[in-house]
């Protein structure tokens, strides 16, 4: 994993807006910083207009963990091509019969998880978060997740964030199945895709050779090819691309 400094950032954009590139971020920690309450979560104003200014030169997706319509109201009126949700969910592979099994989950999970301290059950129908940054002790709300998640009676998948468990069902879509898919959509030479956690190492993890891959904050182990130091560079990497590839 290499630092993507102003100058190798000005090098990838150049060699992105010379293909036929399709351009992919994630959300929460990439398009806009964490936020304790994340309902509150959004991009700054600055963000904003170079991600507008991204979208008229390039094809523009997010794909996030948030449900779709909740993150597709984030970016509406900046020109976004595509919203995926759900971790690669929606909208391709969500059905009614996965939102009745994430509701039984979601049941089970509630009963086996009530009056633990500062945990909260977030259901966004095609999957769960569990979020205990507000428990007063942690360590122990994480482990008292994921034991009531071992004692389901039905297959699930999950992913660990900050400071929450996702629980999907078993055999869901992820974020690199999204993005191989969106690529192929778009016919894309080139797929630059930026994102921040455990969930975009499903994107990370492709070897893929259309794919740029830039993780926000460094982590060792992380299969990202280049990582950013803070969410507050990406304006840099968008500004760099916008430059790259002037016009309307």
């Amino acid at each position: 994993m290499r630092w993507l400094s102003a100058a190798a950032g000005k090098e990838v954009a150049a060699a992105l807006a010379a293909s036929r590139a399709l351009l992919a971020f994630d959300f929460d920690g990439t398009l806009a910083p964490i936020v304790a309450d994340r309902t509150r979560a959004t991009m700054k104003a600055s963000t904003r207009a170079l991600l507008a200014a991204a979208c008229r030169r390039y094809p523009v997706v997010v794909v996030s963990g948030r449900a779709r319509a909740d993150v597709g109201a984030r970016v509406a009126g900046l020109g976004v091509k595509v919203v995926v949700g759900n971790h690669g969910i929606e909208p391709a592979s969500a059905t009614r019969a996965m939102a009745r099994a994430v509701a039984s989950t979601r049941s089970a999970l509630a009963q086996a998880l009530e009056g633990t301290p500062g945990v909260e059950l977030e259901d966004k129908r095609f999957s769960l978060s569990v979020h205990f940054r507000r428990a007063p002790r942690p360590e122990l709300a994480r482990r008292a997740i994921l034991a009531a998640i071992a004692r389901l009676s039905v297959p699930v998948r999950t992913i660990p964030g900050k400071r929450l468990v996702n629980v999907l069902p078993a055999g869901a879509p992820d974020k690199g199945d999204a993005v191989l898919r969106l690529a192929d959509q778009a016919r894309a030479a080139r797929v630059l895709y930026v994102g921040d956690d455990v969930t975009d190492e499903a994107v990370f993890r492709l070897r893929d050779r259309r794919l740029v891959t830039v993780r926000v904050g460094r982590a060792a182990a992380s299969e990202a090819s280049w990582y950013l130091r803070r969410q507050e560079d990406l304006d840099a990497l968008l500004a760099a691309l916008c430059s790259a590839r002037e016009g309307p």
